[in-house]
C-alpha cells in the first residue's frame, strides 16, 4: 500500500553515507547541549532569525500541548476544519475549545472569527496557515484582521506554519509578545520520525514557555541531523524544490482530471484536498489499487478525500489509476 495520507515527506533528504557519518560523529554518551545551540543557529542562519527568538520542542505538537498549559485558563479558539491535534490536546487537558466555522466552500471569514474573538475573549487563538486540511492559505487581511483583534481582546496569537515552506503565497507575520509561530521539520525537511518543532516568539514569551521545558528536549541525533541538513543550505534547497515539483504534479492530477467532476481546492501544500458526492467515490477507487488516502469521520468532511505527495514513478501509477476512473463515469 503506498501511503498518502500522512502528509509525510516520501523522500530521504540524506544518503545512507552521510546518515552514518552523523551518526558516528554523535556523542550519544553526553546531553546535548552542544547539538542544541548548533541547531537553534543553523536554523536561524538558513531562515535569517534572530536565535534568541527560537525555541525548541519534541515535535510542534508538543508545543501545542504547552500552550494548552501555559497560555491562560479561558477558552481556547480554532477554526472548524483545523489541525485535529489542536482539539485533541485541548481534551487532554481539560480545556475549553471554541470553533469558528467554514463556509460550505471551505472558506474562512475573518469577520466571523473576530466577532467569535470579541464574544469569547480566548487565552488564544490557533489557525494553521496554510490550512490544514484544506491545503489554502489564509490572505494577508484575515490575518490581519485577526491579529488586530486579538491584542485587543488580550490573549495570545498562534500561527502554526507546518506547511509555510511549501506556500507560493505569503504574508505579514504580526509581531508582539503575544503572537508565537510554530513550525516543524517533520514535512518539506523530510524528518517526521526526528520529532523537531520549532517556536518563534519575542524573548520574554519564549522565557514563560520555557518555564515547563525540559533540559534537553530534542535528542543529540535529531539535532545532528538537522543541523547538518540547515548547513548545506545549496542541497536543502534543492530538496526542497523537489517536493514542489512533486507537490505541483499531485495538484495537475487532480485538477487536470476530475476537476470538473468535484471539487478541488487549490493548495498551498503538500497534499490536495478534494469534496463533494464523487469525492469518496473516486478515493475508495484509489484505495482499491493500493494507495491509502486520507478520509475523515468528522461529520463536516463526510465527502472530502485528501491526498499528499508521494515520489514521481508513483505520482505517474496514481494519474494512471485517476484517469481510469474518470474515463469509467
Amino acid at each position: 500500500m503506498i501511503r498518502i495520507n500522512k502528509n509525510e515527506s516520501p523522500l530521504s533528504a540524506l544518503s545512507e553515507d552521510v546518515l552514518r557519518e552523523i551518526v558516528l560523529a554523535t556523542d550519544f554518551h553526553r546531553y546535548p547541549a552542544q547539538e542544541h545551540d548548533d541547531f537553534v543557529k543553523a536554523y536561524a542562519d538558513f531562515h535569517g532569525l534572530d536565535p534568541k527568538t527560537l525555541g525548541l520542542a519534541n515535535g510542534s505538537d508538543e508545543w501545542i500541548q504547552k500552550f494548552m498549559i501555559l497560555l491562560g485558563d479561558g477558552p481556547i479558539l480554532t477554526l472548524a476544519p483545523d489541525f485535529s491535534m489542536y482539539e485533541g490536546y485541548a481534551k487532554q487537558l481539560g480545556r475549553t475549545l471554541v470553533k469558528v466555522q467554514c463556509d460550505e466552500d471551505y472558506v474562512f471569514d475573518a469577520d466571523k472569527v473576530v466577532q467569535a474573538l470579541r464574544e469569547h475573549r480566548p487565552s488564544f487563538f490557533i489557525f494553521s496557515q496554510p490550512n490544514n486540511p484544506t491545503g489554502t492559505l489564509h490572505s494577508e487581511e484575515f490575518v490581519s484582521k485577526v491579529a488586530e483583534a486579538v491584542e485587543e481582546t488580550g490573549g495570545y496569537l498562534v500561527v502554526d506554519e507546518a506547511y509555510m515552506e511549501y506556500a507560493k503565497g505569503s504574508y505579514v507575520r504580526p509581531k508582539g509578545d503575544n503572537v508565537i509561530v510554530i513550525r516543524t521539520l517533520s514535512k518539506i525537511y523530510g524528518l517526521a520520525g526526528l520529532r523537531i518543532g520549532v517556536a518563534i516568539a519575542s524573548e520574554k514569551t519564549l522565557a514563560m514557555l520555557n518555564t515547563i521545558a525540559h533540559p534537553y528536549p530534542v535528542n543529540s541525533l535529531s539535532l545532528n541531523i538537522g543541523t547538518y541538513l540547515l548547513n548545506h543550505g545549496d542541497d536543502l534547497r534543492a530538496f526542497f524544490e523537489r517536493h514542489h515539483r512533486l507537490s505541483a504534479r499531485l495538484k495537475e492530477i487532480f485538477m487536470k482530471n476530475v476537476s470538473d467532476v468535484m471539487k478541488v481546492l487549490p493548495s498551498e501544500t503538500n497534499f490536495i484536498f478534494t469534496y463533494g458526492e464523487l469525492a469518496p467515490k473516486l478515493g475508495a477507487y484509489i484505495h482499491e489499487k493500493g494507495f491509502l488516502p486520507r478520509t475523515y469521520t468528522d461529520p463536516m468532511l463526510h465527502d472530502v478525500v485528501r491526498y499528499s505527495i508521494a515520489v514521481e514513478e508513483d505520482l505517474d501509477l496514481l494519474e494512471d489509476v485517476v484517469k481510469e476512473w474518470r474515463k469509467s463515469l
